[in-house]
């Protein structure tokens, strides 16, 4: 593990000097954001068993999240209640801690059953009754902070975690300097290589650069309207793949047959409610700038393939967490970050014109984000939850 704020180094550990078998927990979901970078840490534990190491690897959580990528990385599914906390008005928020509490005791039994090496939580409401049992049954956990402003459940957790990896230097006020480490955000496999061909592979012109909007899922309404409004501006110079949430899908699609006066640019423009891992590793490829929500994976998955972007977080009253994302993120030069209620299909071309036509600004933007990503976090987090387990086996 990198040193950062005098924490004893995380890289003692050689993966080779061991042999055995571990058991590790994971828990956080409820969004991908959440999910995605412990599917990243589950594959590189999965990557290890050539050198003998094997985990036995549980995801702790109400729902599964994605059934699909659990059984992908024989991750066994434990389900665990847990009450949402809302930042807003809610019947239900007198209701949920009571089925905290109840997940409390669900995971005491099922950590017992188990009794995991350690448990690597990545936070939400989801950790916090697994997090509880955890550390009532003295097993070791270890925390992920992927904002720039911890959440709730984060800064509870800290007070039980042995190491705490942080994805931004402004998340570091928020916990112990002594637990804490910058890794970055975990990344699948299927996101870490450029494509040689991605354009190609999707079935797109070559003549043309690339645009790729990710809206996200629900914070994409707005940013698909702008889209849609700028499509006659935009669709002349350049391809656009559209990720418009699956809920608008249908919607984005209709709009922008009826919007788009020259019918023969309709032929530039793709639009699909999600993506799979292998179109998001296609579009990010082969993308020549990105315009996105301000969701921290999307933000380091921007950052890892070093493409300039327009990056438009959600209002606060929405998020809390995604406007100090975006300013974090626009502080190393990497992004432009326009005020959402401010902006308008004229502001948004005019932004994406300014950055494309003007060599030294794109490159600048290029380099920013590139020195901004970090390529092995999950490596990082791996070993040091292999480390661990090592000692409390």
């Amino acid at each position: 593990m990198p040193s950062f704020y005098h924490l004893t180094p995380w890289y003692t550990f050689s993966i080779m000097e061991r042999s055995g078998k571990q058991r590790i927990v994971l828990v956080g979901g409820g969004t991908g954001g959440h999910f995605y970078p412990l599917i990243a840490v589950a594959e590189r534990l999965n990557a290890v068993k050539q050198a003998g190491v094997i985990s036995s690897l549980y995801y702790f959580g109400p729902e599964p999240y994605n059934p699909a990528a659990l059984a992908a990385n024989n991750i066994t599914f434990v389900r665990i209640p847990a009450g949402k906390h809302r930042k807003y008005f809610s019947l239900l928020n007198f209701l949920d801690p009571f089925k905290t509490f109840y997940g409390l005791f669900v995971a005491i039994f099922k950590l017992y059953s188990i009794y995991p090496d350690v448990v690597f939580s990545k936070g939400s409401f989801t950790s916090v009754p697994v997090v509880l049992a955890a550390w009532l049954l003295r097993i070791p956990i270890m925390i992920h902070e992927s904002d720039s402003k911890a959440g709730s459940a984060n800064k509870l957790a800290a007070n039980f975690a042995r190491y705490i990896g942080i994805a931004y230097d402004e998340a570091a006020q928020f916990f112990p300097k002594e637990k804490i480490a910058l890794v970055g955000i975990p990344l699948r496999q299927s996101l870490m290589t450029p494509h040689p061909d991605p354009l190609q592979a999707l079935n797109l012109p070559a003549d043309r650069p690339l645009l790729f909007v990710i809206g996200g899922s629900l914070g994409s309404v707005r940013i698909n309207n702008l889209i849609l409004e700028s499509l006659d501006e935009l669709l002349p110079y350049f391809s656009i793949v559209h990720q418009t949430g699956l809920d608008n899908e249908a919607y984005v699609r209709s709009t922008a047959a009826e919007l788009i006066r020259d019918t023969a640019l309709l032929g530039n423009y793709f639009a699909k409610g999600s993506l799979t891992g292998e179109e998001m590793h296609l579009a990010l490829s082969g993308a020549s700038f990105v315009v996105s929500r301000a969701g921290s994976g999307s933000i380091f998955e921007i950052a890892h393939y070093g493409k300039p972007s327009i990056i438009i977080p959600i209002p606060e009253e929405i998020s809390h967490d995604q406007r100090t994302n975006a300013y974090a993120y626009a502080r190393t030069g990497a992004a432009s970050v326009p005020e959402e209620k401010i902006l308008t299909d004229g502001l948004l071309v005019a932004e994406i014109t300014r950055i494309m036509t003007d060599p030294a600004i794109y490159e600048r933007m290029s380099s920013a984000a590139k020195n901004f990503a970090r390529h092995d976090a999950a490596d990082v987090i791996a070993h040091t939850l292999l480390e661990i387990a090592s000692e409390h086996v």
